[in-house]
């Protein structure tokens, strides 16, 4: 197997490792593939400033994250294990990921399962390809989130917002959380890159939940605000390769990865990164302009 010096490496070498038509599935968009490119793009067009300010903390940066960070690992509904299944694999807080299907007779025990077996929250999310379209309810609204918060005690996220308006809406609804999410470019395309409406959403959130970001990058994620971030292929593809080694190997590269940026960026904590840490293309058009 070759040398594995970046994340991006498990990318190439899963494609050796799965049928075609899987890889394929993981890898790629909606129609033309351009919000897949845009979400990684728009990253790239995000710089980051203020390196080595307070350069102190650079000697000793090992650990510079919090101790009480930790993983959420969500099932989705159509994953080809239980929900029982991945509750026994050991520690860890569990959400799960529910598609709202016709039947809600069998949402309801699906949402019942996950609460005795410990999970922590429900992700109200869509399904994960047309093949199962059939089954899902597609006259899916804010509606239903009411009915899920009446049918469970656990708290609920919604997965898929990328606007001030659905995300006003969302708290209304009673969320405990929300995910800034595109379903990584692969349900409809020409919708806008994920970390460019992380903005938006959490100005209009103004703390009063949780704005989680799924996209994988880290430190320019948490200067605009995301409380979080959720990691999806990058965990698909290091395990394709490698099972669980490639996974945890995968995950400490991410972490030192986060860990030198803070050292050289100043950043002693999590809390450390601000909004000052990152210069977005709206900032420098601002400055254009003065």
């Amino acid at each position: 197997m070759l040398p594995i010096t970046n994340v991006s490496d498990y990318k190439e070498l899963a494609k050796h490792k799965l049928p075609r038509m899987v890889y394929d599935y993981y890898a790629s968009g909606a129609e033309d593939q351009w919000t897949l490119r845009e979400n990684m793009e728009a990253f790239s067009r995000i710089q980051r400033t203020c390196l080595c300010k307070g350069c102190s903390c650079c000697r000793n940066y090992n650990g510079l994250i919090d101790n009480n960070t930790f993983m959420y690992n969500t099932l989705s509904s159509w994953s080809s294990y239980s929900i029982e299944e991945v509750n026994m694999t050991g520690p860890g807080i569990r959400f799960f990921q529910i598609s709202v299907f016709r039947d809600r007779n069998l949402v309801q025990k699906l949402i019942e399962r996950a609460e005795n077996a410990g999970y922590k929250a429900i992700v109200n999310g869509s399904a994960l390809a047309a093949y199962y379209a059939s089954q899902v309810d597609r006259s899916l609204s804010w509606k239903d989130i009411k009915w899920l918060k009446e049918i469970t005690s656990l708290s609920i996220l919604v997965k898929g917002i990328l606007t001030a308006d659905d995300t006003r809406v969302a708290i209304e609804c009673g969320v405990a959380g929300i995910i800034v999410s595109n379903h990584g470019g692969r349900r409809l395309d020409c919708v806008p890159a994920t970390i460019n409406c992380l903005e938006e959403v959490v100005r209009e959130a103004k703390c009063r939940i949780p704005v989680f970001l799924d996209g994988g990058i880290r430190f320019k994620a948490l200067a605009l605000g995301a409380s979080g971030i959720f990691i999806g292929r990058p965990v698909l593809f290091s395990l394709a390769v490698d099972g669980e080694a490639g996974l945890r190997n995968a995950l400490q590269m991410l972490r030192d990865e986060l860990e030198v940026v803070m050292a050289l960026s100043g950043c002693a904590s999590l809390k450390k990164i601000t909004r000052d840490h990152v210069t977005t293309e709206s900032d420098r058009i601002r400055r254009s302009r003065l």
